[in-house]
């Protein structure tokens, strides 16, 4: 899960699309041939599941929860494996076993991750069994399964952005969470000039999160005539740039690094009231604010803060993909969507599940810390509104590279818009590093 990795502890993050006939990249064909004979144990099916979720104490052991399903479905039994190393130790192992046919059925892939492992013709096509399924995952994450069209498992997680803010400060600043961009510069100088800051500006986070803001209101990756087109540099790149540049210049954002104590920090003195997060922040963000303001903060959709209409943009989450050597795809997708849907005991690991089967419900610590709101219904509409953002193969590269560069606009040696200028030659360079035909 992201939350658990993706804070210094572990790590992983955002999206996927792609197109097949790049480069000679293919993947296993969903037919008969893989779903072939090979039942065992009186015809048993044996599927096997390898994750990297927490698994910690008071969770519901992702082992009981697959032991519900194997005795429901005494044909189709399951053994799951937690991966306790780093999210790319995992896919390296993985593509490893595939090569040597002896991956496991599913593995847990950050969405960040799915096209590099697609690139590395490591997933099967289950489109025709995705389909069965799509009505039970809400649309964004289901989206985030695809490359080029073609779906390789079903979303687990999902982290849409949202925004965390102290009610109770804000109602001594008079003020409400703004409603359009130019709300937001004046409230947040107004609360500056109080000594509190509303937004926070996270250079450690521009590949994940700005991206994110960015994509709620467009894409920057598509494929056109099996070549990719690159446009980093949209509208809504431009009004994110626009709204964070007032900011710093106005002094009226915080500007230090999200993973760093001082973050943490800047919540506890009661500086910091409000910022941008991913859903999956929520238990981590009530570590970082501590006991002190518990009760006080509230969750909001996004405003119309960066030409976003209403969307919100993804920054995290993972799903479970079908790799290539799986020799029963059907019954690997029939327990994936009963296993994804388990919403309750998801939730339990700290997951904001991605199935809309079932209202996932807010935890007590969670709700005492967020004045009694029910948070995770928020999540659900943020989730609904995620636009369908897509990255590319290699992103990684390309949000290192955006770090680097937003961290310039925090001394004033360079600005919020050269994050998108970098961003687009960083990708295109590494698509072309990849051998993948790139459209110019």
């Amino acid at each position: 899960m992201v939350a658990f990795n993706k804070r210094v502890v572990a790590g992983f993050a955002a999206v996927a699309a792609l197109s097949m006939g790049l480069a000679g990249c293919g993947t296993t064909s969903n037919d008969n041939t893989n779903a072939g004979d090979d039942k065992s144990d009186g015809g048993v099916v044996n599927i096997t599941y390898m994750h990297r979720l927490p698994d910690n104490d008071g969770m519901v052991l992702v082992n009981d929860i697959v032991a519900k399903w194997n005795k429901e479905h005494p044909d189709i039994q399951v053994k799951a494996t937690k991966f306790d190393g780093k999210a790319s130790e995992m896919i390296k192992k993985l593509e490893t076993d595939v090569k040597n046919d002896n991956a496991p059925d599913l593995a847990q892939v950050g969405y960040a991750e799915l096209p590099e492992v697609f690139t590395k013709d490591m997933l099967q096509d289950v489109t025709e069994y995705a389909e069965q399924y799509k009505d039970h995952f809400a649309s964004g994450p289901y989206s985030l399964m695809q490359v080029g069209g073609k779906y390789y498992g079903l979303p687990q997680d999902t982290g849409p952005l949202v925004y965390f803010y102290n009610k109770a400060e804000f109602d001594k600043l008079g003020i409400s969470v703004p409603k359009t961009a130019d709300e937001m510069v004046e409230s947040a100088k107004k609360a500056a000039a109080a000594g509190k800051y509303i937004m926070s500006y996270q250079p450690d986070e521009a590949g994940n999160m700005i991206s994110g803001l960015a994509g709620a209101s467009g894409g920057w990756y598509k494929v056109v005539d099996d070549a990719w087109v690159v446009n980093t540099e949209t509208d809504g790149s431009k009004a994110v740039a626009d709204l964070y540049q007032q900011l710093i210049d106005a002094k009226a954002v915080t500007t230090n690094a999200r993973w760093d104590a001082s973050f943490d920090a800047s919540l506890q003195d009661g500086s910091l009231i409000g910022t941008v997060a991913a859903a999956w922040e929520a238990p981590l963000f009530m570590g970082s604010a501590g006991e002190t303001s518990a009760g006080d903060w509230q969750v909001a959709q996004l405003g119309d803060w960066f030409g976003n209409e209403g969307k919100t943009g993804p920054d995290g989450g993972s799903g479970v993909a079908v790799l290539k050597s799986s020799k029963h795809p059907k019954e690997a997708m029939e327990f994936l969507d009963w296993f994804n849907t388990q919403v309750s005991d998801l939730v339990s690991q700290g997951l904001v599940p991605a199935a809309t089967t079932e209202d996932a419900k807010t935890p007590k610590d969670w709700a005492t810390f967020f004045g009694g709101q029910d948070i995770m219904a928020e999540f659900k509409t943020a989730n609904n509104n995620m636009g369908d953002f897509t990255y590319m193969p290699g992103f990684s590269a390309v949000a290192t590279a955006m770090n680097e560069t937003a961290a310039k606009a925090v001394d004033g040696s360079g600005k919020v818009e050269d994050i998108f200028s970098v961003a687009q030659k960083t990708s295109i360079d590494t698509l072309k590093n990849l051998n993948l035909s790139v459209k110019e």
